[in-house]
């Protein structure tokens, strides 16, 4: 069952609020300018997978061999997560002005020269910078992965919840012209979808510190 519920998580940190908003700008470097685009954004896709996937895997061994540390001091973990996430919804909100946090978010790289290698680097930079944006899920799968205090174990729940969250983003890229409208749809709307997202993530940071 645990396995399952790991899954599931990873699928929910895809659609989590403050990083579905953003889904646009990173299909759009996965496909770059290539005439052969859904060739391109599948490798560059899955390249990108690769990269979250593999510090997400260094999470899991250190929840395994810190096991014990973290589920004693997992009540302070999730107060952490829940300020962080309370402070992202402001800024999503623009209430609280986050310059540093705004940074992250922007890509100045080349999509034309976007590569396999450098999707790799890509996912690796997503997966520290938005760590924060999908803690929720993240904290809960590792909190998952510590309990178990078992290495192999730990590794294979990690990479279940990889798989998770970057079936959708592989999908995403594939089918990039046939969502172009629903993509089309979130910049419309983009200053909605930040206010709702924002409030979406004051609610989870409140309830991970309550609960």
């Amino acid at each position: 069952m645990e396995y399952l519920f790991t899954f599931l998580e990873g699928i929910a940190s895809f659609i989590s609020p403050c990083l579905l908003p953003m889904l646009p700008i990173y299909i759009s470097y996965f496909a770059g300018e290539n005439d052969n685009k859904s060739a391109k954004a599948l490798i560059n896709s899955i390249g990108f997978v690769l990269g979250f996937t593999i510090v997400f895997l260094v999470l899991s061994i250190f929840a395994s061999t810190l096991g014990s540390l973290i589920s004693e001091n997992i009540r302070y973990l999730k107060i952490a997560f829940g300020i962080i996430i309370i402070l992202l919804g402001l800024n999503y909100m623009e209430i609280l002005k986050l310059t540093f946090l705004n940074r992250t978010k922007k890509i100045n790289s080349n999509k034309e020269n976007f590569n396999f290698f450098k999707a790799i680097i890509f996912g690796i930079l997503f997966s520290i910078s938005w760590t924060p944006c999908i803690g929720t899920f993240l904290s809960s799968a590792l909190l998952l992965v510590a309990k178990e205090q078992d290495i192999i174990k730990g590794i294979i729940l990690m990479l279940i919840y990889s798989v998770g969250l970057g079936i959708p983003f592989i999908i995403s890229a594939v089918l990039l012209e046939k969502l172009k409208e629903m993509f089309n749809f979130i910049k419309r709307n983009y200053g909605k979808i930040k206010i709702v997202s924002g409030i979406i993530l004051i609610i989870m940071g409140v309830y991970m510190i309550l609960f």
